[in-house]
């Protein structure tokens, strides 16, 4: 047995069951190992695509992602998707051919570590035959208990060297790195927070990516009901508190209006594993002035990083939780807080997107040659056609508030969101990862037209894989961000408009089944494909209004 045999194998059984990539001369062993040993191997078209596939499996299954690269341009052609999940702190092992040391004069060297290093990853190697498991055992023990991206390389001299260990040794009990215990904040903190929401009038929770996460769920329920605050999310833990009538939904860009004044009147907002950022706050639009913030995180760098606190407290947001509850327990406290009878009326009246009213765009013909659907319309349909039990994967662009705001999800695994970058371009790969990860329900990937045409070759891959997937393209033949926002100034637009695609004939050429719509009745091409029996992906190419942008996008470039 050679070491990269070793350490396919050895990956395998350290949890490796579902593994992602493009493969090489510089990865082809390890990956065939890998698939001897149980795994699964996913093949996708691109490296961008293999890596942000990984991701979202990893995000949905609870599992350690794992990619499998070439060397050289392999790991290159994937940074992006890399430093998407580096900054997302998902579990996610790359595992990269590398060239010898010796090999000086190698077309395929660049510094792959300085590369993983620059986009927030941590670098690793396998750097003798006698330290291959020991070497991989550690990587794995990262990306799983630190919840790191980690770029394991494996130079190709030390891959076809014999691995010098005995049999026993190479092949140790399937199992996964340990993780350690979850930390709790100090008696005292705990006291504290517990003494500042016995004194809110109107408290509101922020559960963030750490609260997901941790599985806060129902401790961060009770504790809310105990102390009377609205529980609302950040976008990427959206659906968390799916079903609780008090549950405001987003707060940030997407929050509904009710749900924004509701969180502007809070006189105590506490974070939940979520950094406060600007998009959640709106700019720190959303947080009253007077009023009392608090943040609970894991990472002691998070606290107060984004907005200022008046308490930060290292914990896991579940733990901390408890703890919280069972002082107010101890306290004999319980309040009404924020949850009035008026609260769940407005709330019931307004607390979800699809029930404010708008006005309908004009629906005549364009220079396109043909009516255009207004994206709000055309999501709120989808979202009573679709099955309950969803999963949402949503990329980068001026569309993406439509779908992650008008289609609900029915838990917080269900909406998956690679944005941590803004990267346009992921969404396609995030769907497919995710639809592998959880094939008992559809996955809807939302893109615009832009990321569609990026990420096309990955069409291929659906189809081949035979997903339950739509693919539905917000087309408005630009970059409709950046049109805009430059737009209003004057700026010639040239370099960001298109000419329309027929999006629909792309799909069918890579095999998907295939729909344009322009107005709401052609979403019956969609109701025909739901029924069945969805033995191919359905593409649908929506041509969708462009004279206005959306309400999101105003928001985020406040300022600017």
């Amino acid at each position: 047995m050679n070491v990269a045999e070793a350490v396919g194998e050895a990956l395998a059984r350290l949890g490796a069951t579902t593994v992602f990539g493009v493969v090489g001369s510089g990865n082809f062993h390890v990956t065939n190992a890998l698939v001897a040993g149980g795994a699964r191997f996913v093949a996708a078209r691109h490296e961008a695509g293999a890596a942000t596939m990984a991701d979202a499996y990893a995000r949905v299954s609870g599992e350690l992602g794992v990619v499998s690269l070439h060397q050289g341009p392999g790991l290159t052609n994937a940074v992006t998707g890399i430093a998407e999940a580096a900054k997302s702190r998902t579990p996610l092992l790359v595992v990269a051919g590398e060239v010898a040391a010796a090999a000086v004069r190698s077309n395929f060297r660049v510094d792959q570590a300085a590369i993983a290093a620059a986009v927030g990853a941590v670098p690793e190697r396998v750097h003798s035959p006698r330290t291959a498991l020991a070497d991989v055992a550690r990587a794995c023990r990262t990306a799983v208990a630190e919840r790191r991206t980690v770029l394991l390389c494996l130079p190709l001299d030390i891959q076809e060297a014999e691995y010098p260990g005995d049999p026993a040794e190479r092949r140790p009990a399937r199992r996964r790195p340990a993780v350690p215990p979850l930390p709790v904040p100090p008696p005292a903190a705990v006291a504290r927070l517990a003494g500042m929401l016995q004194d809110a009038a109107r408290p509101v929770f922020v559960a963030g990516r750490g609260a997901r996460l941790s599985g806060a769920r129902e401790p961060l329920a009770e504790l809310a009901g105990r102390c009377g605050a609205l529980p609302a999310t950040s976008a990427v833990a959206r659906g968390l508190f799916a079903g609780d009538p008090f549950a405001l939904d987003v707060s940030g860009g997407f929050a509904t209006p009710a749900a924004a004044e509701l969180i502007r009147g809070a006189d105590l907002v506490v974070g939940w594993g979520c950094s406060l950022n600007m998009w959640t706050t709106r700019h720190g639009a959303l947080v009253a002035r007077d009023a009392e913030v608090v943040q609970v995180d894991v990472d002691a760098r998070a606290l107060g990083a984004h907005h200022p606190v008046d308490l930060g407290l290292i914990g896991d947001a579940a733990e901390t939780a408890r703890a919280v509850a069972a002082e107010l327990e101890a306290r004999g406290h319980s309040a009404t807080g924020y949850r009035t009878p008026d609260v769940a009326g407005r709330l019931a009246r307004e607390g979800r997107w699809q029930d404010v009213p708008y006005e309908e765009h004009p629906a005549g013909d364009d220079d396109a040659g043909g009516p255009r659907i207004d994206p709000r319309t055309l999501s709120i349909a989808l979202d009573g056609m679709l099955p309950r039990e969803r999963t949402v994967a949503v990329d980068s662009g001026n569309f993406m508030g439509y779908p992650a705001m008008f289609l609900d999800v029915p838990d917080a695994d269900a909406l998956v969101f690679t944005q941590a970058f803004q990267s346009v371009g992921l969404g396609l790969a995030t769907a497919i990862g995710a639809a592998v990860a959880r094939p008992d329900r559809l996955t809807v990937a939302a893109l615009g037209d832009g990321g569609a045409l990026m990420s096309a070759a990955e069409l291929e891959t659906a189809v081949r894989l035979g997903l339950d997937l739509l693919i539905v393209v917000y087309d408005d033949e630009a970059y409709g961000a950046e049109v805009h926002h430059f737009g209003p100034g004057g700026h010639p637009l040239d370099t960001v408009t298109f000419p329309p695609a027929d999006l629909a004939a792309i799909g069918r050429g890579f095999g998907c089944a295939a729909a344009t719509v322009r107005r709401p009745e052609d979403l019956a091409a969609v109701a025909g494909w739901l029924e069945g029996p969805r033995d191919r992906p359905m593409l649908v190419d929506a041509k969708v209004t462009r004279d206005r942008p959306a309400w999101w996008l105003e928001e985020a470039f406040r300022g600017h």
